[in-house]
């Protein structure tokens, strides 16, 4: 069996994607799975969000807004 170092190591050399990946499933493998009608829900609203931002009734804040905001929580 690798020691955590050796995986470490090979982990450190996959391209960004695989890495992002692997951390994704690492975080998420004690996590209880979602129940189909949950995973249906969440794709009906990203649907949802996705036609309303192309049909121009929602925006996407800029990073600047994004970290203003951020900002100003984080101060009061």
């Amino acid at each position: 069996m690798s020691s955590i170092n050796e995986i470490l190591q090979e982990a450190i050399e996959l391209p960004e994607d695989q890495r992002f990946t692997l951390v994704y499933r690492l975080l998420t493998v004690g996590e209880p799975r979602p129940s189909d009608d949950v995973m249906r829900a969440w794709h009906m609203e990203i649907r949802n969000r996705i036609q309303r931002y192309d049909r121009g009734e929602s925006h996407s804040p800029t990073v600047s807004e994004v970290f203003k905001d951020l900002d100003d929580h984080l101060t009061t």
